[in-house]
């Protein structure tokens, strides 16, 4: 089975369509799969539901398809770095899931495992476990959360191999490995694609039966949220 695809335009077809839930993984601009939700974009598919921990920032990533208003809802678990984002969820123009972020990790994480819900502190007494179950166990209330599962999850990876084994670099990995589990068709864009059998089995993030197509992409493109740099003496 050949899962490596020339470019993200055709590693995409077949696969989109309007409605689907998309995980997208990257934390900021670390780790997102930028060129495969660029490529998201120029299939025109509207009405997505995504979830990521935020939607990058104004003019990349997520963002860029918040543009065209082709996403109908976000669950994600921050937004103070895009300004669109605020300003359509504010209008009543964009759906919005907030979660506590390691409850949106473990949901993703839940999903992937085949768990269908779990019971978690985080968010008791508060506007987030309004209309959840709330259990009491060893006398102490949690509120149940639901495992997630997406229709497709694009992710982004350091190193992969043509089956589609991927490792991904330091703080980059983030949300990329559970989102990787979690979806019926994952699409990995990897910096460095290398012949099967050439990566330690030892040092797999992602084994390659949860991927099912890739591509490679620039190395070089590394963006910067915040840039912040030291007064010279």
């Amino acid at each position: 089975m050949n899962k490596v695809y020339p470019d993200a335009k055709s590693a995409l077809e077949g696969v989109v369509k309007d409605g689907m839930m998309i995980m997208s993984g990257g934390f900021g601009l670390c780790g997102i799969a930028e060129t495969l939700s660029d490529a998201l974009r120029e299939t025109g598919v509207k009405n997505l539901t995504v979830v990521s921990n935020n939607a990058g920032v104004d003019g990349i990533g997520l963002s860029r398809l918040l543009e065209t208003r082709q996403i109908k809802k976000m669950i994600s678990s921050y937004v103070g770095e895009n300004k669109l984002f605020a300003q359509q969820y504010l209008a009543g123009e964009l759906e919005l899931e907030f979660n506590p972020q390691g409850t949106l990790a473990e949901r993703i994480r839940a999903g992937g495992a085949g768990i269908p819900g779990f019971y978690t502190k985080t968010g008791v007494g508060t506007l987030i476990a309004e209309g959840k179950e709330v259990k009491e166990f060893n006398g102490e209330k949690y509120i149940m959360e639901t495992g997630l599962v997406a229709d497709l999850a694009i992710v982004h990876a350091w190193k992969g191999d043509t089956a589609g084994n991927l490792v991904y670099r330091k703080t980059a990995r983030n949300f990329n490995p559970m989102m990787a589990t979690a979806a019926k068709i994952t699409i990995a864009e990897v910096e460095h694609l290398v012949p099967a059998g050439e990566i330690d089995p030892d040092h797999i993030h992602t084994p390659g039966i949860f991927v099912q197509r890739m591509i490679a992409v620039d190395p070089k493109l590394k963006r910067i949220e915040q840039r912040t740099l030291r007064k010279r003496a």
